[in-house]
């Protein structure tokens, strides 16, 4: 793993539990005292985290979520653009596809927006978009809407078997030789119900996750078709994808 994925991967931790020791990197991520140190100071020197004694906690301004209209300040932004505009010119006129949460698949979404491509999603911020772009093919999964997650979760199976899809494209927390994983239980259930109606599984996952196993397992290597990443991506990872028979695009 590079610093510069080491830095985003300690960044993602840092939001996740609110506070960090060195003791805590040195394990996570197998590097000596002098190393997390070091990475916990360039960090603070940024203004990414602030250093306190023995660790590091987060700013106030990492606190916030994202969302549409501070897109650009999310964590490896141009890669992100980048992964969303190769997955966005896999799909051809008429194609139908599945989108799922996070700030890739809302990046994906803005390339999709006024295409012939009807989107299936349960994704709020992605479905207001679209809806507000009058985007003509928008498929709203039905269910509860819960607000802490932005997403519409439905109770029962049957409510998405209606629908089918050419591609999905999901992300997640981590992406290792094993397969995909994911943090949020509720929105990684809600996506497993569509996970039969689709011909292809596209992970979209930025460099600073390839190598990081976070969370549960949502779809392992062999339900996996496609994996679209940044070329800083851990090469001992894309490898062991590839040996797989899954297509690993750089970009």
């Amino acid at each position: 793993m590079t610093e510069s994925q080491r830095h985003n991967a300690l960044l993602d931790l840092l939001n996740q539990k609110g506070s960090i020791t060195v003791s805590s990197l040195i394990n996570k991520f197998g590097v000596s005292p002098a190393t997390a140190r070091r990475d916990i100071n360039k960090l603070d020197e940024k203004g990414k985290l602030k250093k306190v004694r023995n660790g590091a906690q987060v700013v106030d301004h990492q606190r916030a979520y994202w969302s549409p209209m501070n897109i650009h300040q999310t964590l490896n932004h141009d890669e992100k653009v980048r992964i969303s505009h190769y997955a966005a010119n896999m799909c051809a006129p008429g194609d139908s596809i599945v989108i799922n949460c996070g700030s890739t698949a809302f990046l994906l979404g803005k390339e999709i927006c006024g295409r012939d491509i009807q989107v299936i999603t349960n994704y709020f911020p992605l479905m207001r978009y679209l809806i507000g772009q009058d985007h003509d093919g928008v498929v709203i999964v039905g269910g509860q809407y819960h607000k802490t997650r932005s997403l519409i979760l439905a109770p029962h199976q049957e409510m998405t078997s209606f629908y089918a899809g050419h591609y999905m494209f999901t992300s997640g927390k981590g992406l290792t030789a094993e397969g995909l994983y994911k943090m949020d239980m509720l929105s990684a259930m809600a996506e497993h119900k569509m996970l039969n109606q689709v011909s292809k599984l596209v992970a979209l996952v930025d460099s600073s996750k390839v190598g990081q196993k976070a969370g549960l397992l949502f779809a392992s290597s062999e339900q996996l078709d496609v994996v679209i990443t940044g070329r800083a991506a851990d090469p001992d990872v894309v490898k062991q994808l590839q040996q797989q028979g899954i297509d690993v695009v750089l970009v």
